[in-house]
């Protein structure tokens, strides 16, 4: 397997979570594994590939769930930011439709 995916595989096994015996990935978390730093454009990325799931016959909210989190801010203070839940079909739609460009070097 090329040294990329290992690498890419590895990662996203870090940031597998786990709720009631079913895998699931955090968008949020996905992102710097994929070379995005601003949330606005990756969100553009996980609806492009809710699209790709609904264009395969899949049920998107199947695979994509909408949530929300808490996150610090840099003073301190907490806030709520959109967060999608996905699986791994997910996840490798949003490989499929992000971004080739962007770099990987986060890896």
């Amino acid at each position: 397997m090329d040294t990329t995916l290992q690498k890419i595989q590895t990662r996203l096994e870090e940031i597998k979570r786990i709720n009631q015996g079913l895998e699931y990935w955090s968008a949020r978390d996905l992102m710097s594994i994929f070379g995005y730093s601003e949330w606005r454009k990756f969100s553009a990325v996980v609806e492009k590939a809710k699209q790709a799931c609904e264009n395969s016959d899949q049920v998107v909210h199947n695979h994509f769930v909408d949530a929300d989190k808490m996150v610090l801010t840099g003073s301190g203070a907490s806030r709520i930011v959109n967060d999608h839940y996905m699986t791994r079909y997910g996840c490798y739609l949003i490989a499929q439709n992000g971004d080739p460009r962007k770099n990987k070097s986060v890896l």
